[in-house]
């Protein structure tokens, strides 16, 4: 501990002003989500951007689409009429509009559209073809996918806002196509074609992204909000590949989701099934163990499939003790750290309590430990007590 921290430690610690110290934490919690109607299991593929709204399925002799809240939990969303499965893959931002597929009376699948309103089936390549939606934009306008065309060939489709399906086409020399996810405004797809990771615009066409070394195969999964990172597996190790590096090895394992802006990717590490977290100051990290205090023994958090656009929420799957099944869990990790002027309480006044909470917390690092990490740079240290001596009085 510096001479700076020792001095206000004796400075500051009176009883008067330790009856004083506000309680400064943040939130964390593990939420499993359950099942519906005695199915075996459940697992969560999309959430909304506030973390509110959770998307999956439930099986266990046939499969069911769900939508979760934390007030009605989880809820069906029904299928076809005179159908069977269904599931639900993508949410739109505000949690309004659900996509996925459903089986429908002919034996086929479709893929669909849930809104208030109700269930749209959204229009196929050729006549009753199979086709499946994967993922949709932000304002739920634009839904991705794949489907068959007249030649029963898989080909990467994309839904526009008046519903029309387009063909995204294939890589060259290859022969089919996938669409896994698309940017928030709609306007970038990735997916896979051949056994290879491509990522599509309308000016640009369909780009091959490459391999991780000499490895045959790539698969895209996620994308940022603007489309410039996109993430997904290759050759047994999840990746990170923007225009500028290229494809980026982050560690065995699959990559499914990504942050807004690119900087956090969840997935599954290798084939221990782990849910991992990844940055570039942590790189991959097993949430088991980042959050093992949320867990109970026997628990596991087996794969993360998507996080919100903050960072902060993410979901999947895994084991629950308690219950001995699998099922969809809701992870907060905690409210991201935002830089501030030393007002660890928020309270508006900076003071006794605020240099407090620095004090006792000095030392620490890591990417959760809330408020008293001033300047958000995973270290309680000088840089963050001087920010609060700097401001001290503020406000008061």
């Amino acid at each position: 501990m510096s001479r700076l921290v020792r001095f206000w430690v004796k400075a500051m610690t009176s009883a008067c002003v330790m009856s004083s110290i506000a309680t400064v934490g943040w939130s964390q919690s593990l939420t499993w989500l359950g099942i519906i109607d005695n199915r075996s299991y459940s697992k969560a593929y999309g959430v909304s951007a506030n973390g509110s709204v959770v998307v999956g399925e439930v099986s266990g002799g046939w499969y069911r689409g769900f939508r979760w809240t934390a007030t009605e939990g989880m809820r069906s969303l029904g299928t076809l009429p005179s159908g069977g499965h269904s599931y639900a893959r993508g949410i739109s931002a505000d949690g309004s509009v659900i996509v996925g597929y459903a089986y429908n009376s002919a034996g086929r699948y479709r893929a669909v559209r849930w809104t208030p309103s109700g269930i749209q089936v959204l229009p196929t390549l050729s006549g009753d073809r199979d086709c499946y939606a994967h993922a949709v934009s932000s304002n739920g306008l634009v839904v991705v996918g794949y489907a068959l065309n007249a030649q029963y060939e898989s080909r990467a489709v994309r839904w526009s806002a008046t519903g029309e399906i387009q063909d995204l086409g294939v890589l060259p020399n290859r022969t089919y196509s996938k669409a896994h996810a698309v940017s928030a405004d709609g306007l970038v797809v990735v997916g896979e074609s051949g056994f290879r990771a491509f990522r599509w615009t309308e000016a640009g066409g369909m780009q091959d992204l490459g391999t991780l070394g000499n490895n045959c195969c790539s698969y895209a999964f996620g994308v940022s909000a603007d489309g410039s990172v996109v993430v997904g597996l290759s050759g047994g190790s999840a990746f990170r590949w923007t225009e500028e590096t290229g494809m980026q090895d982050l560690g065995p394992g699959f990559a499914y989701g990504v942050s807004a802006d690119g900087s956090v990717v969840v997935g599954r590490m290798g084939r221990e099934y782990r849910a991992f977290r990844w940055t570039a100051t942590r790189g991959m990290e097993d949430l088991n163990i980042t959050y093992a205090s949320l867990l109970t023994d026997g628990s596991v958090l087996e794969e993360a499939r998507a996080i919100t656009p903050d960072g902060r929420y993410i979901v999947g799957w895994g084991t629950n003790a308690t219950t001995r099944r699998r099922e969809a869990f809701l992870l907060d990790t905690g409210p991201i750290c935002r830089a501030h002027n030393g007002d660890v309480d928020n309270n508006r006044c900076i003071n006794d309590a605020d240099l407090l909470a620095v004090l006792f917390a000095f030392g620490n690092t890591g990417s959760n430990l809330g408020r008293v990490d001033v300047n958000c740079d995973n270290a309680v240290d000088d840089a963050d007590l001087l920010q609060v001596l700097f401001n001290f009085g503020s406000g008061c």
